[in-house]
């Protein structure tokens, strides 16, 4: 059975290196590695990569215009949540494949230790993601609206408008919540149905399962990046948008 807590690979000093963290330095070397390349041999008639990333990209920013308040908002936004539509993807995939949670070496009290294991399954990693998150669109929502229309979301000297304010607040909270334990949950529960049904049949039976957690990987991918850019369109709408709108056409 997977273990809740990522296991401790060996130590840097006193630093656990631990068998999440590796995989995430290869999901970032993955990601580095691929952009080098693609930024090196684009094309006018995309081939290879290029053909490949290029419409994904061009549907998920024209997904980005039609949400964002403006144009100008919508560049801001994309290169975070297409960040974090590849990092998870990517990492929910390489996951699956043979070695990952398989390859180790037994510890001294006779437990397996996975070399490498899936990132999204640590909670830590999720948390980072959903912090990252939370904490890139407020500061979109400052750069691009300005810091008093920022703080008037929150404080008031209306005191219906501040209890609505301090409930937001309270909404930000749980975003991060939201975020990181929806993506560990269906990452973790899948892991552990795959070590189940591997140890009850090693052959065939576990491919409907890889299967489903193959298209898993994408909706989480695609769940916590459209999230993310719908929390960023909305906090980088002014505030006093729409009653300006209706003042200016009345």
């Amino acid at each position: 059975m997977a273990a809740f807590a990522p296991e401790v690979v060996t130590y840097l000093g006193p630093l656990p290196v631990t068998n999440t963290l590796l995989h995430t330095l290869i999901v970032d070397g993955v990601l580095v590695g691929s952009a080098l390349y693609v930024s090196r041999h684009i094309r006018m008639v995309p081939g290879g990569i290029q053909a490949i990333i290029e419409p994904v990209i061009d549907a998920f920013y024209a997904l980005t215009e039609s949400i964002a308040s403006s144009k100008k908002a919508a560049q801001q936004i994309f290169p975070y949540a297409m960040t974090f539509f590849l990092f998870i993807f990517v990492a929910n995939f390489t996951g699956l494949l043979p070695g990952v949670g398989t390859i180790g070496f037994f510890h001294e009290r006779s437990e397996f230790v996975p070399l490498i294991r899936g990132a999204t399954t640590d909670i830590n990693v999720t948390l980072a993601l959903a912090v990252i998150s939370v904490i890139a669109t407020h500061m979109l929502s400052i750069k691009l609206t300005g810091f008093k229309d920022y703080i008037s979301r929150y404080f008031s000297l209306n005191p219906i408008n501040l209890y609505v304010g301090l409930l937001e607040l309270v909404a930000e909270i749980t975003k991060v919540i939201s975020l990181s334990f929806r993506l560990f949950g269906n990452i973790f529960a899948g892991e552990i149905a795959l070590t189940t049904i591997a140890k009850l049949f090693a052959f065939i039976a576990p491919l409907p399962f890889l299967l489903l957690e193959s298209i898993v990987s994408l909706v989480q991918a695609l769940v916590f990046s459209v999230l993310t850019l719908v929390f960023m369109a909305v906090l980088t709408t002014p505030h006093h948008h729409d009653e300006a709108k209706e003042v200016s056409q009345g």
